[in-house]
């Protein structure tokens, strides 16, 4: 009866975009949600810089195939998956998460679909559908889930806002100052500690 909704990028895995940016040299690709709140003008601003610079999905896939687990994440999923149903809600998009969700166990993923051309190049994106992470919480509530939430970005706090519990984890200073309502965690065993404490049903601190 109880479900634990993370975020991808910045809570389990490193920003995808900003190894882009390391790897191509593009400084503009470091932005990410942390900085910009609005999700369509980030990314298409990323659109614009794609197409400025010749690049494509392959580009993309190969900085996403760089990226893996933050330290102790795949450790913690594990954890969180002996313990309570896990959905990851991300904005990232299908076309370049294989390999993460792979190097993470398969977790279930929710998250966008982008539009490709026959040579590789990124046209557009298609959402799955507006404010789909508070949407999804909101329909996991409806079906009588308990909802846990953790994220790090300006658009993971609709979702946490949304959960039973909503946690930032590891956020950027400007999210802590301007969403002071959300518990900060640091680490994963605050995290966990965090989500023990709003669970009506697990106790089991050690196995």
């Amino acid at each position: 009866m109880e479900i634990v909704c993370l975020d991808l990028e910045g809570v389990l895995i490193p920003e995808i975009w900003i190894s882009l940016a390391e790897r191509t040299g593009i400084e503009a690709l470091r932005a990410t949600t942390r900085e910009v709140p609005d999700y369509d003008a980030l990314m298409r601003q990323r659109l614009r810089i794609l197409e400025e610079h010749g690049l494509g999905l392959p580009d993309v896939q190969a900085a996403a195939d760089a990226v893996g687990p933050l330290e102790g994440a795949q450790e913690f999923i594990d954890w969180l998956r002996r313990r309570f149903q896990v959905v990851i809600l991300s904005d990232t998009f299908y076309e370049f998460a294989h390999p993460i969700m792979r190097q993470l166990g398969w977790p279930t993923l929710f998250c966008h679909r982008l539009q490709v051309d026959g040579g590789g190049r990124v046209v557009d994106y298609r959402l799955r559908m507006r404010d789909h992470k508070v949407q999804a919480v909101a329909a996991f509530r409806g079906l009588n889930f308990k909802v846990f939430a953790a994220g790090d970005s300006y658009n993971d706090t609709g979702m946490l806002k949304e959960a039973d519990t909503g946690i930032l984890f590891r956020p950027p200073d400007n999210v802590a100052r301007e969403f002071p309502r959300f518990p900060v965690a640091r680490e994963y065993g605050e995290l966990q500690d965090r989500f023990l404490e709003a669970s009506e049903y697990c106790v089991d601190r050690e196995s």
